[in-house]
């Protein structure tokens, strides 16, 4: 089963502390890798205004306040945005499903940077990533939670990163408060 398109909710007791309370929005899961984007790690002290500064892009749109979050542990240099499928660069864009797309060139900044970008989006520095097998071992594990994204994009692009966590669980009707952090098997 893929899945592409849904959330992992991270697990109390997470062993990867890189990973606590995480939500991630998977992107591409088959037999041979998974990858995906944490929705909810805001990067500290770092917005877009100060990103396309760096990167020599000169903004014509108010990017002053939006925030950059921390995609994953893997390749912080390298960034992705996570967007609404009303934007689509051509070939470089990977359609995730019906609600969300990821483009990882410089084109989609320089149109957000224009006013021209997509509808709703999320700058993503780093990404989360498993080798096969591995994150569908993880979830025997009881590491992690899966859960439809459809059922609230506002959790997925919203700014409440705090609560995206308990907004997630809720999703499955879950308490956080009567989760545990020990695994168990009947």
């Amino acid at each position: 089963m893929s899945l592409t398109g849904k959330l992992l909710i991270a697990m109390p007791g997470m062993a990867d502390p890189r990973f606590d309370k995480s939500v991630i929005l998977m992107c591409a899961h088959s037999s041979r890798e998974a990858m995906g984007l944490i929705v909810n790690k805001p990067a500290p002290g770092l917005d877009l205004a100060d990103l396309l500064e760096q990167l020599g892009i000169e903004a014509d749109a108010d990017c002053a306040g939006t925030r950059v979050r921390l995609g994953g542990p893997v390749e912080h240099a390298r960034g992705f945005v996570l967007h609404s499928t009303d934007y689509g660069a051509n070939t470089s864009t990977l359609e995730i499903d019906a609600r969300f797309g990821m483009t990882a060139t410089l084109d989609v900044l320089e149109d957000i940077a224009r006013g021209a970008g997509p509808a709703r989006a999320m700058l993503m520095l780093g990404y989360a990533g498993w080798g096969p097998g591995q994150l569908e071992d993880e979830i025997a594990q009881n590491g992690w939670l899966t859960a439809d994204a459809d059922a609230d994009a506002d959790l997925v692009f919203g700014d409440d990163d705090a609560g995206k966590w308990a907004r997630a669980l809720a999703l499955l009707g879950i308490d956080p408060l009567v989760l545990s952090s020990a695994a168990g098997h009947a």
